[in-house]
Parts: structure tokens; sequence; C-alpha cells
């Protein structure tokens, strides 16, 4: 019996916060393979296999996305709008990994669809234990839907019978 690849999507554009969410990661063993993106437009071309990742796929979906909401190019909240709005992508889990304090962007980001808001913990101990929690849940104890039943789901009930 052959582990399934894991797959994460970053998306963040601070790099010192790459860095340590990238090492979390990794020192736990919890990420075979982590898609960094730098700003929103990326995340979109990414997620919907568009631009220079049109060779990407949607038929193997991501098992989580870490999404910041203050981006370059296209916010947050504009990529958690898109690929919740989008059947083939609305139940990869997305947790919100944000610095931000606002009590609307919190609402706005749960009114989306997000699976979990988090504002970062400024201390480097306190952000990689997080990270590592945030991983272990997410990818070993949460158990997804199936993507084939998620598929047949999305299909407009004409095409399903």
């Amino acid at each position: 019996m052959t582990q399934r690849q894991i797959e994460i999507l970053l998306v963040e554009d601070n790099p010192d916060d790459v860095e340590l969410t990238l090492h979390a990661l990794r020192k736990e063993n919890l990420a075979n393979n982590i898609h960094v993106v730098r700003d929103g437009e990326e995340a979109v071309e990414f997620l919907f296999c568009s631009g220079s990742d049109a060779g990407h796929s949607l038929e193997h979906p991501l098992k989580l996305i870490l999404l910041d909401l203050k981006l370059p190019k296209v916010d947050g909240m504009e990529v958690l709008k898109r690929l919740k709005a989008d059947p083939r992508t609305k139940t990869i889990p997305v947790v919100i990994l944000t610095s931000s304090k606002e009590e609307r962007d919190l609402v706005s980001s749960y009114h989306l669809g997000a699976n979990s808001y988090i504002q970062k913990p400024v201390d480097f101990d306190q952000f990689r234990q997080t990270v590592k929690t945030v991983g272990l849940y997410w990818l070993l104890i949460n158990q997804p839907p199936v993507a084939e039943a998620t598929a047949r789901m999305a299909e407009p009930a004409s095409l399903a019978k």
C-alpha cells in the first residue's frame, strides 16, 4: 500500500513566514509536497490550473490551503471567494493564517467558507507550534471527503443520473 502524497498550498507574501511555515511542516514530516505562491494572482492561477500552472491538474485536490489575507495583486478574501464558489475546489480545507486582528476579516473569512482562522503568533516558537498543530489536525486527524464523491455531487442533477 502506497502512502498518498500530501499536498499543501501556502499562499504567503512574507518570506520570513514562508520559511517558518515550511520549517515547521517539514520538521514534523507533515508534507511531502508544499507549493508556495507569493500573491493572490499566483494562487488563483495555481488553483484553477491557468497561466504558468496550466499543467497542474484538479484531479488530485490539495489537502490543505494556508492562506494569508493581506496579499499583493489579488487579496486573500478574493482568493477564498473564488475557491469556495467553484465546485471543484470548494471542499479543500482553507486555514486563514494572517496577522490581521480585524473582526471584519474574521467574520468575512468564515462567511466566505474558511475552515479556520488563525492570527499569526509573533513569537517564533509559538508560530512554529501553531503551524505544527494546524498541520497535524488538517493532514492527519481531519477526515476529508473522497474526491470522486465530491465530484459526483458537484455534477448537475441531469448528468448524475
